[in-house]
């Protein structure tokens, strides 16, 4: 398959003008200027000609749910499905964030490893959808946040046994829920810990020397510092609340930086309405708090909690204008898109960036998304693992 376009970004920043991608199977075989490859591909291949359009890589959801519905309530929807109707629904879901432009997605936590057997269809061809990294089922304490799932653990031994049975279901991401969340209305508040310190030691302990990282759910500013003393990846939400407001501590932020840890703040696409939910002082604190992380150099990455109240699965490029409206650069807020996020994930050798050898992740679109991010949702054609998805907007000119 040979794909033309008025430019392509090859880097942060950065457009190849009147560029071409030769895909070769599931992967990218080089990039380079129209005229120079256009020569390169098999008189009988497939030629996709966007002469006013944007490719960007294909886009990364750092954070979803796919077993929740995002409706008012995903807890009681997944609690009253069978694991054959939710599948289905995830099915839905999936080719959903397909359609918006997302390539790759980490679900973090869900049921009986469904989103496991929904990524092995997927990367069969047998459903249309994005490359899946999933958690399988997320460790939290008795009654703890998301205990419905089925991973409840308490003491060291416990953690170790779950974190080795996800891994063994094919885990590309062990999940903790470090502090309790809005979600389990039955369980720990947010800003309050779940697990002790040997507790979290052991599950990143035996992740890590599976090769696999840890993402921890935390909250609390108990838990964030306890999740970075223990030594995870990413930190999913990181709002440094307390009993009576937040805290951030600069000494584990500094800590945050020094060790490389990533935070997704899993921004709802729905973001401007928070000021209604949390009123207007307490939501200004909270989005404060991401833009002094930001300036203070930790690496975030994009997602959006898909599948919890009011959060569907087409809200990444809602969710991004948050980043935006807290002053980032384009650039920026689409690295955290793509290339980060799939250092984050584990895929930077991978995915994430329009490079040969990659895998072939594509979005296609109207409009120049570094001058207007906006342009995102102006989408023309979604490549994934070098099979085109054509949305039901304007698709490509095929030669």
């Amino acid at each position: 398959m040979l794909i033309t376009a008025r430019r392509i970004l090859t880097g942060t920043g950065t457009y190849q003008e009147d560029g071409a991608i030769l895909v070769e199977g599931d992967s990218i075989a080089a990039v380079g200027p129209r005229a120079q490859l256009a020569g390169r591909a098999d008189a009988g291949s497939t030629h996709l000609s966007f002469p006013d359009a944007t490719v960007v890589p294909g886009l990364i959801d750092a954070h979803v749910h796919l077993a929740f519905d995002g409706g008012g309530d995903p807890v009681a929807t997944l609690q009253d499905s069978s694991d054959e109707r939710l599948l289905q629904d995830m099915r839905q879901r999936a080719e959903q964030l397909l359609s918006s432009g997302v390539t790759t997605v980490r679900d973090l936590g869900d049921r009986d490893g469904l989103a496991l057997r929904l990524n092995e269809e997927i990367s069969r061809g047998a459903t249309p959808g994005p490359r899946i990294v999933a958690a399988g089922t997320p460790a939290t304490a008795p009654g703890g946040h998301c205990y419905f799932l089925g991973g409840e653990v308490s003491g060291a031994g416990e953690v170790r046994d779950l974190v080795r049975r996800n891994l063994a279901a094919g885990a590309g991401v062990i999940k903790a829920m470090v502090t309790g969340g809005g979600l389990t209305k039955d369980g720990p508040k947010s800003w309050q810990s779940q697990f002790s310190a040997d507790e979290l030691l052991a599950l990143v302990d035996e992740a890590h020397q599976a090769g696999v990282p840890v993402a921890a759910h935390a909250h609390g500013a108990d838990g964030i510092a306890a999740a970075v003393e223990a030594g995870v990846d990413t930190i999913e939400h990181c709002t440094w609340m307390t009993s009576d407001g937040f805290d951030l501590r600069q000494d584990v932020l500094k800590k945050i930086i020094d060790q490389g840890i990533t935070v997704c703040p899993a921004v709802s696409p729905h973001w401007q309405m928070l000021p209604r939910f949390f009123g207007e002082e307490r939501a200004a604190a909270m989005f404060a708090l991401v833009r002094e992380m930001a300036e203070a150099g930790v690496k975030l990455i994009a997602g959006t909690d898909a599948g919890v109240q009011r959060a569907g699965f087409d809200g990444l490029v809602p969710a991004l204008s948050f980043y935006e409206h807290l002053g980032l650069p384009n650039s920026r807020i689409l690295d955290m898109a793509t290339t980060d996020a799939a250092e984050a994930l584990g895929l930077g050798g991978k995915s994430g960036r329009i490079a040969p050898g990659l895998r072939a992740d594509l979005l296609v679109v109207d409009g120049d998304p570094l001058d207007d991010l906006s342009a995102l949702r102006q989408i023309r054609t979604v490549i994934a693992a070098g099979r085109a998805h054509e949305p039901s907007t304007p698709a490509a000119q095929k030669q």
